[in-house]
């Protein structure tokens, strides 16, 4: 099933089916997968559509969702020619995880603003729960690929953490900048 509806399969995706960088963040493997990345999704969502709105929220789970899945796709194929074993090329991935790490990434950036309406304390006190958000979660995924039969794709994880964080440096300055400025900053980030 998860290779009929678009999972990241690299050897696919090196065939032409690029399509499946943007599905895979679409896809889950199994009720808890689903549950957990849309629980955190919602969180970091609650902070981070009233930083860049609605459409800028779509924007960032694609971008880096996208980046998460390059980087892991990535991984895969320097892994290939490393271990001189195509078995890597075709591992399976999916989840929003790539793309909710990347959420993360972008409201530590944004979180950094002391311009914005509201106190520097409770500035510093989101930012930081959102960092040991990801740290903890980056950290479980790495631990569980050596205790667990369960893969959890850490480059994904990767990819659109650091995605997040290029993403919100260019948006920075322009944030208190005024509506239009600021959206057209974002027009031209994204």
């Amino acid at each position: 099933a998860l290779l009929h509806y678009g999972a990241n399969v690299p050897i696919l995706i090196l065939h032409g089916q690029w399509y499946r960088l943007v599905t895979a963040t679409f896809l889950h493997i199994g009720l808890l997968h689903l549950a957990t990345n849309m629980w955190c999704l919602w969180n970091l969502g609650i902070l981070g559509e009233p930083l860049i709105g609605p459409w800028g929220m779509v924007a960032v789970y694609l971008i880096t969702g996208i980046a998460g899945n390059l980087l892991s796709m990535a991984s895969d194929v320097v892994s290939t020619l490393f271990a001189h074993n195509a078995r890597y090329l075709f591992q399976m991935g999916a989840g929003a995880s790539g793309a909710v790490f990347g959420i993360a990434g972008i409201l530590i950036i944004l979180l950094s603003n002391r311009k914005l309406p509201v106190p520097w304390s409770e500035l510093k006190r989101l930012r930081k729960s959102v960092i040991w958000f990801a740290a903890i979660n980056l950290s479980i995924g790495v631990g569980a690929n050596f205790t667990s039969i369960v893969r959890i794709d850490n480059f994904a994880h990767l990819g659109g953490f650091l995605s997040g964080l290029v993403l919100g440096v260019p948006l920075l300055p322009r944030m208190t900048s005024g509506r239009d400025a600021y959206l057209d900053r974002q027009k031209i980030v994204f």
